[in-house]
C-alpha cells in the first residue's frame, strides 16, 4: 500500500475540493475549500491531499504557527478521510505516517490539534495515537490535544 501526501497547488486543488465528509460530520471540520483559502492567507499552513495507491482518500493541513509559545507550535490543523473511504481503517494507516512526516518536517517534539468536545470518534482516534488533552481551548472553543513524540534512543 503506497501512501502519499500531495501538496495542494493550483493544478490539483479541484481534486481536494471533491473530498468531503458525511453531512453529520460537517460541523466538526472545515471543507478542503475553506482550508485551502485559509492557507493562502496564512502561509504557514501546508494543505495536502492524502492518496493511497493512487486514490484520493482524504485531506490534511498542518504547519508551524510561529507566534505561539516561545518557539512556536506545530499543528495538525485539519485531517479527514473522505466519506467514500471512511470505516475502512484508512485513518489508522495514514495518521502514523502523517505524524511522522510532520515531526520530520519541523523537528519539534510536540504536535498540537484541536477537536470539538462532541467529536467522540475523532477523540478516540487521536488518543489511540498518543494525543492527550492539555486543558486549553483554541480560538474557536475547541479542546486542544497534544502529542509528545519520544526522543530517539541512540
Amino acid at each position: 500500500m503506497k501512501v502519499e501526501f500531495i501538496k495542494v497547488n493550483n493544478k490539483n486543488k479541484h481534486l481536494a475540493y471533491k473530498l468531503s465528509v458525511f453531512e453529520n460530520q460537517k460541523n466538526h471540520i472545515e471543507t478542503a475549500f475553506s482550508c485551502i483559502k485559509e492557507a493562502k492567507i496564512f502561509r504557514c499552513w501546508r494543505p495536502v491531499i492524502i492518496a493511497i495507491d493512487g486514490s484520493y482518500i482524504g485531506f490534511a493541513m498542518y504547519g508551524l504557527w510561529k507566534n505561539e509559545g516561545k518557539y512556536g507550535r506545530v499543528w495538525l490543523d485539519r485531517f479527514f478521510i473522505d466519506k467514500n473511504f471512511q470505516n475502512k481503517g484508512y485513518a489508522h494507516i495514514v495518521l502514523p505516517i502523517l505524524l511522522n512526516k510532520i515531526k520530520n518536517t519541523y523537528g519539534y517534539n510536540k504536535l498540537y490539534l484541536s477537536v470539538y468536545k462532541n467529536n467522540e470518534k475523532a477523540i478516540r482516534l487521536y488518543k489511540s495515537f498518543g494525543f492527550e488533552f492539555n486543558g486549553e481551548l483554541d480560538i474557536n472553543g475547541e479542546l486542544v490535544m497534544v502529542k509528545k513524540f519520544q526522543e530517539d534512543k541512540k
